[in-house]
């Protein structure tokens, strides 16, 4: 009995040699199959897979329209210069001013007083500088007494002045000639140096403010002519010029810049609506343009990859011109028909072989 439970362990530990046997064979068996694909595909894979595109010669469309909104070409806010109260309102919201115009009036007396003070004092001073005048001569008084009261008499006439101008003040005039767009102040209200009174925009010139990219302002002059839209009136064209182009992008790497329109008839168009600035440009020579994804990195870096007869990517430094859309014209260093990568340049390296993909 225990002769044969010997036996048919033995006979169990020969099925699991064997059997472990076998699989190491197979293992060994894949290991060496996976090994002559890898070298298989380790050789065909040297070619780093890229797209192309091939240069072109074409006509770019250099004109672009871009939306805004129209702005006054003036617009004033008038504030109080002198404390009091107002005693008189000559316009109301809507009323067309013109410059020098009177708008409202502040109490006067307080200031006729302070003039006639300053009148006083001015003439008492005047006085006092012609006695000085005359006893000098006598020998009764000194030069520094005289140029003293001199002094005091030019005080005075400045202290008088400047109370005539406060009380010319007193009458709000308009400093430009347009519409109230606001009035802020009533008959009756006491106001204080700084108060506001009333908002002044001159609409029959518009000026229309938009936002253009570093491509579109590197085309722009100041006193170019422009078409202008104006979405509540699609059927009319309005004209204007670029009266303005910020020397500085905004913080959306923007340039702001300011078309002013030659009439505003009517006055239709009012500050706020919107429009769409139409720049156009003359027809230009055919140029060579590649696609903005063959540059390395970005158009800036002004290097591309060309592949040539052997396959074989070829770093190359070219000139960048315009930027239209997706595409970038080519001043120098490609010619027509050359092919450039557009893509898997981060792989790619000056000398490096490379396999087009259809």
């Amino acid at each position: 009995m225990r002769k044969n439970r010997i036996v048919r362990v033995l006979v169990t530990l020969a099925l699991v040699a064997a059997a472990i046997g076998g699989i190491a064979a197979v293992l060994q068996k894949n290991k060496q199959k996976n090994a002559a694909k890898t070298a298989i595909v380790s050789q065909a894979g040297s070619d780093v897979a890229v797209r192309v595109s091939t240069v072109q010669r074409r006509q770019l469309e250099a004109a672009f329209n871009v939306n805004g909104n129209f702005a006054p070409a003036q617009q004033v806010n008038l504030a109080s210069e002198n404390a009091g109260r107002v005693t008189r309102v000559l316009v109301d919201e809507g009323s067309f001013v013109r410059t020098g115009q009177t708008l409202a009036v502040i109490e006067m007396d307080q200031l006729n007083i302070d003039v006639e003070s300053a009148e006083a004092a001015y003439q008492s001073a005047l006085r006092d500088q012609q006695r000085f005048e005359n006893a000098i001569k006598s020998g009764g008084v000194t030069q520094q007494q005289v140029d003293q009261v001199r002094l005091q008499a030019t005080t005075a006439k400045s202290r008088l002045e400047q109370a005539r101008i406060r009380a010319g003040n007193s009458s709000v005039r308009s400093s430009i000639s347009g519409i109230v767009n606001k009035r802020m102040v009533e008959p009756g209200m006491v106001v204080n140096p700084g108060t506001a009174l009333f908002e002044l925009v001159d609409v029959s010139r518009l000026k229309l403010a938009v936002t253009v990219n570093e491509t579109q302002v590197a085309a722009l002059k100041v006193g170019a002519p422009v078409q202008v839209k104006a979405s509540v009136f699609p059927d009319r064209s309005f004209t204007g010029n670029v009266t303005f182009i910020a020397p500085k992008a905004d913080a959306a790497l923007n340039f702001p810049v300011e078309i002013t329109l030659a009439a505003n008839p009517g006055n239709v168009l009012r500050a706020g609506m919107y429009g769409t600035a139409l720049f156009d440009f003359p027809q230009r020579a055919p140029s060579l343009v590649v696609p903005r994804t063959a540059f390395v990195g970005s158009t800036a870096s002004n290097q591309v990859f060309v592949l040539d007869s052997s396959n074989v990517a070829r770093l190359r430094p070219v000139v960048a011109g315009r930027t239209i859309g997706e595409e970038v014209e080519i001043l120098q260093g490609l010619n027509e028909g050359d092919v450039v990568i557009t893509s898997g340049q981060i792989n790619l390296r000056d000398g490096s072989k490379v396999a087009p993909l259809k």
